[in-house]
């Protein structure tokens, strides 16, 4: 892989460390975020078509999460995660899944602490909807980025459910 780049991106919800290389984004991070790398080292540079791409999708999705246009990512991981992300991928936007039924999803009904491990690991926030997993009873539970931006970005999402 070729060297990584990354990018600070204001939000609503705080700053946002977009992580690239020169194929693909390979990362989304807020500060505080759970399992977040060292990124200091990273250059930063002011043009790179990657980066460039990336951030006009996160603008495209905080106008309108359902016009958010495609992006190259690298999502690393087991096959089992990129099921799991995939199926992450497929929720609409607006609309929240269990962790069962993410796991039903994937043909893995028994799955269900594994696939809650998978979506922990997402390093593409946002991109790769993480946020609309909820607990069985409907709970806003374990997101990497914190409880209060999980339910900023399902409040956000509500009114363009289709």
């Amino acid at each position: 892989m070729t060297a990584q780049v990354a990018r600070d991106i204001p939000t609503p919800m705080g700053p946002l460390t977009l992580v690239a290389s020169e194929e693909a984004l390979v990362g989304a991070y807020f500060d505080d975020h759970r399992r977040r790398p060292e990124l200091d080292g990273l250059a930063r540079p002011p043009v790179h078509a990657v980066l460039d791409a990336a951030e006009a999708a996160y603008a495209a999705y905080l106008q309108d999460p359902t016009a958010v246009p495609p992006v190259a990512t690298l999502a690393a991981g087991t096959d089992f995660e990129r099921s799991v992300w995939a199926a992450l991928a497929a929720i609409p936007c607006g609309e929240t899944r269990t962790y069962a039924q993410v796991a039903d999803a994937i043909g893995r009904p028994t799955a269900v602490r594994a696939v809650a491990g998978a979506i922990g690991r997402n390093r593409l926030t946002v991109l790769v909807p993480c946020h609309r997993v909820v607990g069985s009873d409907g709970s806003l539970t374990g997101y990497a980025g914190g409880v209060d931006r999980k339910r900023w970005l399902l409040e956000h999402e509500r009114p363009f459910q289709d």
